[in-house]
């Protein structure tokens, strides 16, 4: 096994800092909007520009030389380290969040689009800081796609070549893979100013028009309210919520669309999956609500379809407290924490595509138990799934519950209520954001302790590089040459 080329990865380094110097220099014309100091962002882009660019510009490697995949692994996981990193500079500078770890919690929860927050009054903070928290959502949501769609299954990560668009995909440096990544960066800025309008037209701010759509887009849920969606009309809580049910759908789909694939958009599966059991969530869910309460049915049905939606698709917006629910209501609303979206989305979780293949391995089982001889290969969207794949799937669930278990065991430790601990790993594993107890989607994480809060942030960055991509660096013979 060849050694690992360091200066390939010092390269991409390079490249991050300048995207988010830039990215830095976007929150600039909010602050002179607003009446607001810009210096953190004018500092902050200058920070990270100067390395930046000594990095890219002067350590002698090609940005597109093939890597193996130890380097793949190694470079996306420092990747989305150092985004974190940098992102903290404007929170530090501007001395709106008091102490690191609280910094970097909110920093990681931005850019792994989980939601999950600290402050207990957002809307003292600036303008312009609230636009960079949504920003790191929007970002971060940017990076998700592309690395499902595109960098997983070149490295062949938990079965992910399963769910790549075409062959050519699974050479990164080809110009029919960039071709694909230009339109699906088109559809997900598409999607981001179409949610703008539509939430302007229902008497929203610009301002928070923009801040929401980044966070329903990404799936992400930082919000410039308190109290979350809950003080706007209906009208814009459906908005939100449709758009929220859309952004936890496959871009692969969006792309076939795009295309004029229709015929491998009706045969997809997980699609349907989805789409039956998001269904289902939001039945039963406006019954417990309609009988349990004295809510109407509509209040019910769009309390249900907006908390179900925002859960099932890693968001975290709120309209409801939904520790307020019978109790039926709010275990019902843990529990689909570990459902997660669609495979090539936005949203985190298990996944359906891996909750499917668990499905139909539990049918195979049935069906040996009367017919031991049965040859039952597992298929998806009429392809079979190979033995290696299949079992890479299983074992990534089996994993999941694991690391969640081991989570919640940590905070528990750390002196946090057991129903909280689990809470919050499930939430930071799935990228949800609001958890149970006072860290509901009415709550926040102050009160934990920095024990428990590290432990959520080191759970918010291995949930969002699926599981095998990190922990593959904390093995022996990944190291070995």
């Amino acid at each position: 096994m060849k050694r690992i080329n360091f200066k390939s990865l010092l390269k991409i380094i390079g490249l991050i800092l300048i995207i988010i110097s830039i990215s830095f220099l976007l929150c600039i014309p909010v602050a002179i909007i607003y009446s607001e100091s810009a210096e953190a962002f004018i500092f902050s882009s200058l920070i990270i520009l100067v390395p930046g660019l000594l990095i890219f510009f002067f350590v002698r490697s090609p940005i597109n030389e093939k890597i193996s995949v130890r380097e793949g692994y190694l470079g996306v996981t420092i990747a989305w380290l150092t985004l974190a990193l940098a992102g903290t500079l404007p929170y530090i500078l501007s001395g709106t969040i008091p102490g690191f770890v609280n910094i970097l919690f909110e920093t990681v929860s931005g850019f792994t689009t989980t939601g999950a927050s600290i402050l207990q009054d957002v809307e003292i903070l600036p303008k312009s800081i609230l636009f960079w928290r949504s920003l790191t959502h929007w970002i971060g949501g940017v990076g998700i796609i592309l690395l499902v769609i595109i960098i997983l299954p070149t490295l062949k990560v938990g079965g992910y070549n399963l769910f790549s668009l075409e062959s050519s995909m699974k050479q990164k440096i080809l110009p029919k893979t960039k071709s694909i990544a230009y339109r699906i960066l088109f559809i997900y800025l598409g999607i981001t100013i179409g949610e703008i309008i539509l939430l302007s037209f229902g008497g929203m701010s610009l301002f928070d028009s923009v801040c929401h759509s980044f966070g329903t887009v990404a799936t992400g849920g930082f919000s410039t309210r308190n109290t979350s969606i809950s003080g706007y009309s209906s009208y814009i809580q459906y908005v939100i919520a449709i758009f929220m049910f859309i952004s936890a759908t496959s871009y692969v789909v969006f792309y076939f669309l795009v295309k004029g694939k229709f015929k491998k958009v009706r045969a997809n599966e997980e699609l349907r999956l989805f789409i039956l059991f998001t269904s289902a969530c939001i039945a039963f869910v406006t019954l417990v609500l309609y009988f349990g309460s004295s809510r109407t049915f509509e209040e019910s049905f769009r309390h249900s379809f907006f908390q179900v939606v925002s859960q099932i698709s890693t968001t975290g917006y709120a309209t409801a407290d939904y520790m307020l629910w019978p109790q039926v209501g709010w275990f019902f609303m843990f529990i689909i924490m570990f459902a997660g979206g669609s495979t090539g989305s936005t949203a985190g979780g298990i996944k359906m595509a891996r909750h499917l293949i668990l499905l139909k391995n539990l049918r195979n089982i049935f069906v040996r138990i009367q017919h031991s001889s049965a040859v039952l290969p597992v298929r998806m969207d009429d392809k079979i799934i190979s033995e290696n794949i299949n079992f890479m799937m299983l074992v990534f669930i089996l994993l999941y519950f694991v690391i969640f278990l081991t989570g919640t065991l940590i905070m528990i430790g750390s002196g946090v209520p057991v129903a909280e601990s689990a809470g919050a790993s499930a939430t930071s594993l799935a990228g949800i954001g609001p958890g149970l107890g006072r860290s509901g989607n009415f709550g926040n994480y102050a009160h934990f302790t920095a024990v428990a809060k590290s432990t959520m942030i080191a759970l918010m960055i291995i949930g969002r590089l699926e599981l095998f991509t990190i922990l593959a660096l904390f093995t022996r013979s990944f190291w070995r040459n």
